[in-house]
């Protein structure tokens, strides 16, 4: 495990940075989730092993640095993320995310755009509104979410029996209860433009990952038509990297593949 030092929030941001000869890959993970927890098996699979992978996590998450003074608006982990993406003098590189990590990806991308080879999202946020946790979260306070909504979300998902559930409880468990509460907030409030309007105008290769169980969904048929691939991770649902890390890693690798001969 690396880190890089973000001077201006005083903070370490900690990442695993797996060496390989092709063009990076950078990893950028959902709410409540860590990059180092989420993808190592997935960034170990297959053609994925010939890339530079970078998994990244964020501040208020994983091994990263969780200071409570910081906003955790989606905005405020673009900012720090090109600080350190620029540091890192990658070069050109692609740029994989799931879930409320695609809303950072997106602007990020915006913002760097001359540098991103293509950009490959799972089950992104697009639009304001939220999710279903999201929003359940956000409903409450801060204090409240802080003094108990946070372990008694650990503790719902600690009792069910499927492997995203409990994986989201440890997760979870070592994200910070502020972030996660401001995080969901920013996710409600969205973005101007939208994470939508900056996925059909982005001037990249796209593609879009669905889990089979999460069809039907209507971007499903509206995506394409908008300039944006889509593939389907098989015997998983929102969760993909839990439920499915084999198909996960193949699908990332066959959006590679695609957006090389575009």
């Amino acid at each position: 495990m690396k880190h890089y030092y973000i001077e201006e929030i005083g903070a370490r941001l900690c990442y695993q940075d797996l060496s390989g000869d092709n063009t990076p890959i950078v990893f950028i993970h959902g709410l409540g989730c860590a990059s180092s927890f989420d993808y190592p098996a997935v960034a170990t699979i297959g053609q994925l092993n010939n890339h530079r992978r970078i998994l990244v996590d964020l501040i208020g998450s994983g091994f990263s640095d969780k200071p409570r003074s910081f906003s955790y608006e989606i905005s405020a982990h673009v900012e720090y993320l090109q600080e350190f993406l620029t540091n890192l003098g990658l070069g050109e590189f692609y740029l994989y995310a799931h879930s409320m990590g695609g809303a950072i990806a997106l602007e990020l991308a915006n913002f760097m755009q001359p540098a991103i080879k293509g950009i490959i999202l799972s089950e992104s946020n697009l639009d304001s509104g939220g999710g279903m946790f999201s929003q359940k979260i956000a409903a409450m306070t801060e204090d409240d979410y802080v003094s108990f909504g946070h372990n008694s979300l650990i503790s719902q998902n600690n009792a069910e029996s499927g492997t995203s559930e409990i994986c989201w409880a440890l997760s979870l468990n070592i994200s910070l209860p502020q972030a996660i509460y401001r995080e969901s907030v920013s996710l409600i409030n969205g973005s101007n433009p939208s994470w939508r309007e900056i996925l059909y105008s982005l001037d990249v290769p796209k593609t879009y990952l669905f889990g089979s169980d999460s069809l039907p969904d209507s971007d499903f048929e509206k995506l394409p038509c908008n300039g944006v691939r889509v593939e389907v991770v098989p015997h998983a649902g929102h969760s993909m990297a839990w439920e499915n890390p084999e198909g996960l890693a193949s699908a990332i690798a066959s959006a590679i593949d695609s957006l090389q001969v575009l």
